[in-house]
């Protein structure tokens, strides 16, 4: 019976040793993903919030000034961003270009907000799948290093019979026995080795797999986050163009918004702030008053009619628009209309977990009744939205609109904070992560959102 010449035994321990060399971390070594920790998500547009009275409620020599800050603001925003200035210039000159046109930036606005909506889903699917990643890495890293023992006790074997090897039987038959044992142990090693050794070179294989999807993953993470920054200097810079182009009815304006806030402090609860922001409201403006008889409009209708950037009032009753609202924000549903508000109580609206500094749009037309901070609700946001109907949104950190400002569907209307804000909307997901609370009330009464959002939000932009 032939015998495991020395030199097979060391050409298998060499093999296996620098197969086992390149058992090295893999994602551990690549540029960690933005999501990680070194593109942090798009900062908070809190310039896009000020001021917070709207530019034309003040007097000239105060609208100029305010004029300036907005303009230092936009510069802030801009050294926050990673753009190139090549793109920065190409973007505000495409927005100057539509000075005047309230259509025109209605329009670019709402897409921008789609957009960014669209970006955030891909942020948050591609952040999932790095972490799905990592976790394959760390399953097959956990396999090899569980090999590593069994491996070396094999080639410890194996390196003694390699210095001490059975005697040839040529030389000394009397011992035919002993190398025949040997032979035999060898035998049955090695097919062993090698096998591990297939195993091992397939999760090293995997490794490197695992690699080159985590550096895919993070160039679709940057191209999404360089959306993310180019629509947030966008939606910045049309905001603060619009209100400079907004007509100089300041006075009216800040009467709204100084009764708002009269009301807001007088108000208890959110019920009596809402029935008195709506009975003001309806004394102004004939957009809210009921309309028993609604008008029967096919879906293109609809659709057409929320398509129409020039509107001033909603596109359609709002009993209409049931199916058609959009989702104020990407997230989560933890706490749905009906259910424990995690304090004793029932829930009268739908808590939604959101990602960090998520942008946050008008779910329907409507006028903004109220926005500021209200009891422990954090900023809230409160839409009029016509035929006795509201929506509310709280939560939030910044918000960019201002009282008695004509919202459209779709529109941005600020972001919120890397937290949950406000004790009343904090839900069994802990306070790590942004929370925004949504309400919509038919006559000041709560009413479930669920069956009112779009199946397919693609109408809002």
């Amino acid at each position: 019976m032939p015998v495991w010449p020395d030199s097979i035994v060391r050409a298998t321990l060499g093999g296996i040793l620098l197969a086992g060399g390149f058992a090295l971390p893999l994602l551990a070594q690549t540029e960690t993903p933005p999501a990680a920790t070194t593109s942090p998500a798009p900062t908070p547009t809190a310039p896009v919030t000020t001021p917070t009275t709207p530019a034309e409620a003040v007097p000239l020599a105060e609208g100029e000034e305010t004029a300036r800050s907005n303009a230092a603001d936009l510069e802030e925003v801009e050294a926050s961003l990673q753009l190139s200035r090549e793109r920065i210039d190409a973007l505000k000159a495409e927005i100057a270009e539509m000075e005047g046109d309230r259509t025109r930036q209605n329009a670019a606005l709402i897409a921008a907000g789609q957009r960014v909506k669209l970006a955030e889903i891909e942020v948050a699917d591609v952040e999932e799948r790095l972490s799905n990643l990592i976790v394959e890495e760390l399953e097959v890293r956990g396999r090899l290093d569980g090999a590593d023992a069994e491996i070396a006790n094999v080639l410890a074997a194996l390196e003694r019979i390699s210095l001490n090897p059975p005697p040839a039987l040529i030389v000394d038959p009397s011992d035919a026995l002993g190398s025949a044992r040997g032979a035999m142990l060898i035998a049955a090693i090695v097919p062993q080795l090698r096998n591990r050794a297939d195993t091992v070179s397939a999760d090293l294989k995997a490794l490197m797999g695992i690699k080159e999807q985590a550096l895919a993953e993070e160039q679709t993470l940057k191209a999404n986050y360089a959306v993310l920054e180019e629509e947030q200097l966008r939606i910045a810079t049309l905001i603060a163009a619009r209100k400079h182009g907004i007509e100089q009815v300041g006075t009216q304006l800040s009467a709204e918004e100084l009764a708002a806030v009269d009301l807001a402090e007088r108000a208890s609860t959110l019920r009596e702030l809402i029935d008195a922001l709506s009975a003001r409201a309806n004394q102004t403006q004939t957009g809210t008053r009921a309309q028993p008889d609604l008008p029967q409009l096919s879906p293109e209708a609809i659709h057409l009619a929320f398509a129409n950037a020039a509107r001033t009032e909603p596109a359609v009753p709002f009993p209409l628009a049931k199916g058609y609202l959009a989702q104020p924000s990407n997230g989560v549903t933890v706490v749905q209309f009906g259910a424990g508000d995690g304090f004793g109580g029932i829930s009268q609206g739908q808590s939604i977990v959101t990602r960090a500094e998520a942008q946050v749009v008008a779910p329907a037309d409507g006028w903004v009744l109220y926005k500021g901070p209200y009891l422990n609700y954090g900023q809230i946001i409160i839409l009029n939205t016509g035929q006795g109907y509201t929506t509310l949104l709280a939560g939030l950190e910044t918000i960019s609109v201002g009282i008695g400002q004509f919202v459209l569907l779709g529109e941005p209307l600020g972001q919120m904070g890397s937290r949950t804000i406000g004790r009343t909307v904090t839900t069994n997901a802990g306070n790590a992560q942004p929370t925004l609370y949504i309400e919509l009330r038919q006559n000041n009464e709560p009413i479930d959102p669920e069956s009112w959002w779009a199946q397919n939000e693609q109408q809002t932009g």
